[in-house]
């Protein structure tokens, strides 16, 4: 499956930056005179704009430094909202993970009618989500499905919450797909964690697994081994009826797997 990545900065719908700016520190001319607040506005505009261009140009953690340093300065402001939308991106571009995730998180809490939340619970997914194998996997071929799946969990959490509150949002087809992938992948893993217990004659552990992944990921691609190894299972502990149930229901909704 072909899963698009982001590879560049996604457009805000709120206010231009620069406006952003320039409202919120416009704020600020009660209590300055006008070189004061001439001084205040350049110097902030210039320092985003510098942020902004080493996170353009894959230099995150400048980028990072620069946007910190604007927040920790003017922690209430307008502009503050836009910082923790321009933070959590850099951070996930930077590997940071703990850090976009707890951006994301904060931002929801404080925000949590804002316009934006959909894209932090894209860039929260996103943080957590496995869109490939590591290098090792891919260098001795080792099957990705057999290693457990730590996050997976977690970003298909953020995704599936996106997607049933923002249907419309332009961040939720690709959360679908990225949420096609996860449920097939959470799927494949436990039914690998099945058929270790089937294997070792462990066939209730098994067949609670393998019902698990069935009823858990209904649709996913290893629906059928599921049922394979609940029919196994069922058969071994000599329950032949519900062996024969399970048959049954896989042919008649998997005719072409063995």
């Amino acid at each position: 499956m072909i899963i698009a990545r982001i590879t560049s900065r996604l457009p805000s719908r709120a206010l231009p930056r620069t406006a952003i700016i320039l409202v919120t520190f416009g704020l600020f001319a009660a209590c300055a005179n006008n070189d004061e607040e001439e001084t205040v506005i350049n110097d902030v505009t210039e320092a985003y704009g510098t942020a902004e261009q080493s996170v353009s140009r894959g230099n995150y953690r400048r980028g990072i430094q620069i946007y910190e340093a604007i927040q920790a300065r003017y922690p209430f402001s307008d502009l503050s909202r836009q910082l923790q939308l321009d933070l959590m991106f850099a951070y996930y571009k930077a590997g940071m993970k703990e850090q976009a995730v707890e951006a994301a998180d904060t931002f929801i809490r404080e925000n949590p009618i804002h316009e934006r939340v959909d894209y932090a619970l894209y860039i929260k997914g996103l943080a957590y989500f496995e869109d490939e194998a590591g290098f090792l996997e891919k260098r001795f071929n080792r099957d990705v499905t057999q290693r457990p799946p730590m996050e997976i969990p977690e970003a298909y959490s953020s995704f599936r919450r996106l997607v049933e509150r923002y249907p419309a949002s332009q961040y939720a087809p690709d959360a679908e797909q990225r949420m096609v992938y996860l449920k097939n992948r959470l799927s494949e893993y436990e039914n690998h964690v099945a058929d270790y217990y089937l294997r070792r004659g462990a066939y209730i552990a098994a067949l609670n697994r393998a019902k698990n992944a069935l009823e858990e990921y209904n649709g996913a691609s290893g629906n059928a081994d599921s049922l394979k190894i609940m029919e196994q299972a069922y058969d071994k502990l000599g329950m032949h009826d519900l062996a024969g149930d399970a048959r049954r229901v896989r042919e008649l909704n998997y005719p072409n797997e063995s």
